[in-house]
Parts: structure tokens; C-alpha cells; sequence
């Protein structure tokens, strides 16, 4: 199966070199037929004259006998045959039963239609007689009575060897078939340099489209001429002002949200840390109520915990949001920082952790501290005992994963663990958690230079964290 090229510029050079390829045989066909014609014909031609001037030359008595003459014999023939003869020529001359040859042919090499034809006009025809081709002259011979031609009788037949015009022909046909692969190969090249001219333009769109993709949104392109490869050049540099215009209105936006939240979240702590202190306050007392003042006074604490869990990540992700979070990287004792993490948030009895003792890793200690409480806080809130944190050097980094054994993360809810304030399941409580923990880890994760992912178990979910060596 023919395989076309596909390419652009491939497509363009193939179709050239074609519509060339083609012309050339189209013009070499015809010229070596209308070359091949015309030395036939001048052979013909030359051949003709010589047979009719020789035979009017005819002085001896033929045809009808006058009075006095006697009939031509074989040696008259053979005079005849000698004026007609010449070199690589075979002649055969008839005169009613009087045959004579001069060379290899004879009367049966003479074609019947051309015998036939041979006995009014001088005719001609080629034919190839002992793998050779000739040129046959036949012609009848007339005697000029002063009125109408007479028939005579006589007839000539003359073979003309076409050696020298077929050895033209070959000659012309290497000519012209080393003169159509010279304009094969110029309309290749030409092809080659119209391809490169007409893609030079398509070659800086796509450099300009991959610089645009880069984030380079003032590229421009220089218009040139006033064809449609101009004005597509146009079109794009409309396209990128537009789009320029558009992504500089959106970071805009952007950076006005970022700044709205950090604001806000800022704004927040102050109101926040008076409440806290006045929250423990009312803990202190909440035992000595009544049982439904001691009730809402323990629903307003854990709101106020949880408003502060919400803007201490709000604070966080603004951080990542303007760019402004960095790692500061020391060498780490992982099973030691785990430990620590647990035990300042009280989950010691609730996690098992499986870790060596002397693995230690360079990591910015706090991102690693809040990665781990992300994942352990995700596992104890919406799994289910025994959850499990295995830690351990691979050969270019830190691998730590995270289970839990509860009814694991509905399967059309793992592509979002990771987005801001996704929950999954309709029904959970809006007091578990902001939707944020597992956004801020991913966000510490890649800030490492490292990767999360999450799968499903049987029972419960995994989570696991791979950290480069720094």
C-alpha cells in the first residue's frame, strides 16, 4: 500500500516534483514523436527523390516496344539496380518475369500491400525484416508517350536501411531523458526553496503560538505583504493582543481575590485570639452550667476551633497563592518528626507508625509536620481505626504513605480529594474540617519537588507521599 506524505511541507515538494515530473514526460513524448515524425519523414522524402530521379533516367527501351527496340535483359536490369543501389541498400527490380536482387532481399521481403500499391504511385512503408528495420520504396515506372503516362511494366522496390535514424532516435531519446531528470531535479530543489519560502511564516506562527503557550503573551509577529499568510499573521497577533489583554484583566483579578483573602484571613487572627481567650475561659466554667448553656457554650468552642483551623489555612494557601511560601531544609529525623507531630495533637494512641530510627532526610521540618497532620487528621476524621504511617528511604527519596480502614473515598470523588474545599459525601457536617488540609499538603508536597496520590483499599484509603533527596 502506497503511503502519501502527510506533512505540510512534504505534501508541497511531492505535488511539485509530480505536476514537473509529468510535464517533463508530457513534453519529452511529444517532442520525441514530433522528432521521430519528422526524420521519417525526411528519410522518406530523400528516399523517394532518389528512387523517382534514378528511374527517370531509364534510357533503355521498356513497356510497349517501338519499332526497332529490343526488350531490356538481366543486364539492363542490373544497370538500373546498380543506379539505385548504395551503401547498406538492398534493390529488387521486377519487369514481368525478369526478377533481379541486388543484395540479401528479395521480392518476397516486399510487403503484398505494398507490392500491391507499388503498380500506380511510388509508396513506402517500414518493416523489419531480419531483426533490422528498413525503409521499402516501391514505384511503379511510366513511359511519357506525349500524352498520358503508360505502365511500363517495370517495377522498382528499394530497401533503405534505417540504422542511422533509429540511432538518432536512441540518441535523442537518452537526451531527453537526461534533460527531464535535469528539470526533475531543478523543480525538486525549487520545490525544496518555494517550501521553505511558503513555510518560513508557518514556522514563526507555530514559534510564536509555543511562545505564547510559554506564557510570552506580548509576542507579535511582523506583517509582510498582503496575501493570506499576511493576513493570518494578522489575525494572530489580534488573537495574542486580545488574549493578552484578557489573561492581564484575570491575574488582575487574581491578585485582588489573593489579596482580599489574605486580608481577610489577617484580619480575622486579631478578633479570633480574643475569642480563643474567652472561649477558654468559658471551657473553665462550661461544667459549672446548666446542661443546655453548657451545651452551647461547648457548640461555640468548637465552632471558634474550627474558624481558626479556617484561617490559619486560608493564611497558608495565600502564601502558596502569591508565590511567597519556601522551604528551609535541614536534616530531618523522620520517625522522631512523625512521633512529635502525633503527640503534640494528642493522636499517639490512635496511629501506629511503622518507621527506622536512623532514616534521616533533608526537609523543611514544618511543611513535613503539616503534610503528615493533614493526612494522619484526614484518616482519623472521615476514616477508621487502625490507621497506619509507614515511612522509608527509597533510592532518590522519602516515601511515606497513610492509611486508614474505613469505608474508604467513593470512587467519583478521587479525582477532587485534592481540590479547595472539596468534601466528599453529601454527608458529612460542616464541622469536619475547612476542605483545605489535603490542598495545603499537595501544595507543601510539590513545593518539596515531590508527588501525592491517593487509591482506594479494601477496606479504607491510601495516601503516599514520594519526597526527592534535596
Amino acid at each position: 500500500m502506497i503511503r502519501f506524505p502527510t506533512g505540510f511541507r512534504a505534501r508541497l515538494v511531492f505535488t511539485f516534483t509530480l505536476v514537473a515530473i509529468t510535464a517533463s514526460v508530457l513534453v519529452a513524448t511529444i517532442g520525441f514523436e514530433l522528432a521521430k515524425s519528422a526524420l521519417v519523414k525526411r528519410a522518406e522524402d530523400t528516399a523517394i527523390d532518389l528512387v523517382t530521379r534514378e528511374l527517370n533516367r531509364i534510357t533503355f527501351p521498356i513497356g510497349r516496344l517501338r519499332q526497332g527496340e529490343a526488350a531490356p535483359g538481366m543486364s539492363e536490369l542490373a544497370d538500373l539496380a546498380d543506379a539505385l543501389d548504395g551503401p547498406g541498400r538492398s534493390v529488387v527490380i521486377e519487369y514481368g518475369d525478369l526478377l533481379h536482387s541486388d543484395g540479401p532481399m528479395t521480392l518476397n521481403d516486399v510487403p503484398n500491400e505494398l507490392h500491391g500499391r507499388a503498380k500506380r504511385f511510388v509508396v513506402t512503408q517500414r518493416k523489419v525484416v531480419r531483426n533490422e528495420l528498413w525503409l521499402i520504396v516501391g514505384s511503379a515506372v511510366y513511359r511519357d508517350n506525349g500524352q498520358e503516362p503508360e505502365a511500363t511494366g517495370l517495377r522498382a522496390f528499394v530497401f533503405f536501411p534505417m540504422r542511422d535514424e533509429q540511432s538518432q532516435l536512441v540518441t535523442l531519446r537518452t537526451t531527453m531523458a537526461q534533460g527531464g531528470g535535469a528539470i526533475v531535479l531543478i523543480a525538486l530543489v525549487v520545490a525544496l526553496a518555494s517550501a521553505r519560502q511558503v513555510l518560513r511564516p508557518v514556522g514563526r506562527l507555530s514559534a510564536a503560538a509555543q511562545a505564547l503557550g510559554q506564557g510570552r503573551l506580548d509576542t507579535r509577529l511582523p506583517v509582510h505583504g498582503q496575501d493570506e499568510l499576511a493576513e493570518l499573521t494578522a489575525r494572530f497577533n489580534d488573537a495574542a493582543a486580545a488574549l493578552e489583554l484578557s489573561v492581564s484583566e484575570l491575574r488582575s483579578l487574581e491578585a485582588m481575590s489573593r489579596r482580599f483573602v489574605a486580608d481577610v484571613s489577617h484580619e480575622l487572627r486579631t478578633p479570633l485570639t480574643a475569642m480563643t481567650a474567652v472561649a477558654d475561659m468559658l471551657y473553665e466554667e462550661a461544667n459549672r452550667l446548666p446542661d443546655a448553656p453548657a451545651e452551647a457554650v461547648r457548640l461555640v468552642l468548637h465552632e471558634i476551633e474550627r474558624l481558626r483551623e479556617l484561617v490559619e489555612h486560608l493564611i497558608e494557601v495565600s502564601r502558596f497563592d502569591a508565590g511567597t511560601a519556601t522551604l528551609s531544609l535541614e536534616p530531618v529525623n523522620v520517625a522522631d518528626t512523625i512521633q512529635d507531630c502525633l503527640e503534640v495533637r494528642g493522636w499517639t494512641e490512635q496511629v501506629r507508625v511503622n518507621a527506622s530510627r536512623s532514616l534521616v532526610v533533608n526537609l523543611d521540618p514544618s511543611r513535613f509536620d503539616v503534610i503528615v497532620a493533614n493526612l494522619v487528621g484526614n484518616a482519623l476524621k472521615h476514616g477508621a481505626p487502625p490507621v497506619l504511617v509507614n515511612a522509608r528511604g527509597t533510592e532518590n527519596g522519602l516515601e511515606v504513605k497513610v492509611r486508614d480502614h474505613g469505608k474508604g473515598i467513593p470512587p467519583e470523588a478521587m479525582p477532587h480529594v485534592f481540590d479547595r474545599f472539596f468534601k466528599a459525601g453529601a454527608g458529612r457536617s460542616r464541622s469536619q474540617g475547612s476542605g483545605l488540609g489535603l490542598s495545603i499538603a499537595r501544595a507543601n508536597v510539590h513545593l518539596h519537588g515531590g508527588t501525592i496520590s491517593v487509591r482506594a483499599q479494601n477496606p479504607g484509603t491510601l495516601f503516599t507521599v514520594w519526597l526527592p533527596h534535596a
